[in-house]
């Protein structure tokens, strides 16, 4: 089921936004096979399978690469592929034998996606890295922190997975478009640098137009402004705010009984930090949920701060099922949605290995063959 019924993707296994853009191919529809290593070591945090989100709908093959017959198996595997993911540093595939140049040759349709940090050239290509250093260098890590504090990691939601597994998935896909014309796959460069530098975007212009300073914490969409921020209600928990525009501010005004003047002043920034100690003041004069009972819904700009315990439960996500449960998991569903090829229910993160003989079966590997790679220790 899903738009992508049809596609097969060949993923090397690897960590963080590789393994986000798999999944979410695969909940979608794609058919993807990814090639594990024959012990799991190396590959990220241990965990048991099934807390392993990013690892589900796939199925897994498991494959020593650094033998010839290894090797041969993933690339018969690519001659029937529409698309590859992997995202180890520049020049490792190749050393392997599995680069683009090699996998294009038994298939010149495929689509090479590749998922680095720096990307594939430039001075830092082969540096080691991770989320916080990538998005270091965009001017994104900067922007992200409390006035007079320092920059604040934001999880690894802008490098590994907004700049990373969002850019490669949208890659994948549009080199697949162009490819009905042209009918010839390419590699796909997919750097976390560049993708976080392209969310900010909007960022570039604001500042190139006046209108964002470097200073952090000061800015109308970093907490600067008063009405854009996080505020704590009496039993400790917190509640968003954030009517930008005057008529949503004023309706939000009128709950928290602030004065007049501060709605005809909304952006007069001398004024902010008055209005800041008087919506603190206000906002904890009453629980989280006694404020979500009075402006959920409304035109205030408000919801209450859950947590990833929380969120599930809320009656907004729980109305359009924005969560499933797989084997006991909690996780979100696939996103986004279809009208007419809508995503079923995604399966569960394979067992390592779980699908090796039957996806070789599929590419013309003889029952003797298999078990032949299995004693040699070349499968699993």
């Amino acid at each position: 089921m899903g738009p992508l019924n049809g596609l097969r993707v060949i993923e090397l296994a690897s960590i963080g936004p590789g393994p986000m853009c798999g999944m979410l191919l695969a909940d979608l529809g794609a058919d993807v096979v990814r090639v594990d290593r024959l012990e799991p070591s190396g590959l990220g945090l241990p965990m048991d399978r099934r807390f392993d989100v990013h690892a589900r709908g796939r199925r897994s093959v498991a494959l020593d690469l650094k033998s010839g017959a290894g090797r041969e198996a993933v690339l018969r595997l690519v001659a029937g592929a529409d698309a590859l993911i992997e995202g180890f540093r520049p020049g490792v595939t190749e050393g392997l034998g599995l680069g683009p140049e090699a996998c294009q040759a038994r298939n010149p349709r495929l689509v090479y996606g590749r998922m680095t940090g720096y990307g594939q050239t430039g001075p830092l290509a082969t540096a080691a890295g991770h989320d916080l250093n990538y998005i270091a260098l965009t001017g994104a890590l900067h922007a992200i922190g409390p006035a007079g504090g320092k920059p604040v990691p934001p999880l690894n939601l802008v490098g590994d997975y907004g700049g990373g597994a969002l850019y490669l998935a949208f890659g994948i896909m549009a080199a697949l478009f162009e490819r009905q014309g042209s009918g010839r796959g390419q590699v796909v460069d997919a750097a976390m640098v560049d993708g976080a530098a392209s969310l900010a975007s909007i960022f570039y212009g604001l500042q190139a137009g006046g209108l964002w300073g470097e200073a952090r914490g000061a800015n109308l969409l970093d907490g600067g402004a008063p009405f854009y921020d996080t505020y704590e209600a009496a039993d400790g928990r917190y509640v968003s705010l954030a009517p930008l525009e005057p008529k949503f501010f004023a309706p939000l005004a009128a709950a928290l009984g602030l004065e007049d003047r501060f709605v005809k002043r909304q952006y007069d920034r001398r004024l902010w930090p008055e209005m800041r100690e008087a919506i603190a003041r206000a906002v904890r004069q009453r629980s989280r949920d006694e404020w979500c009972q009075c402006l959920e819904g409304s035109d205030a700009c408000f919801a209450s701060v859950l947590s990833f315990e929380e969120a599930p439960a809320h009656a907004h996500a729980a109305a359009r099922q924005a969560f499933v449960t797989l084997e006991g998991v909690v996780q979100p569903a696939p996103a986004p949605r279809f009208d007419r090829t809508p995503a079923g229910a995604p399966r569960p993160a394979p067992e390592l290995g779980e699908h090796t003989a039957s996806v070789l079966r599929e590419v013309g590997y003889s029952a003797e063959e298999i078990a032949a790679l299995q004693a040699a220790g070349v499968a699993r």
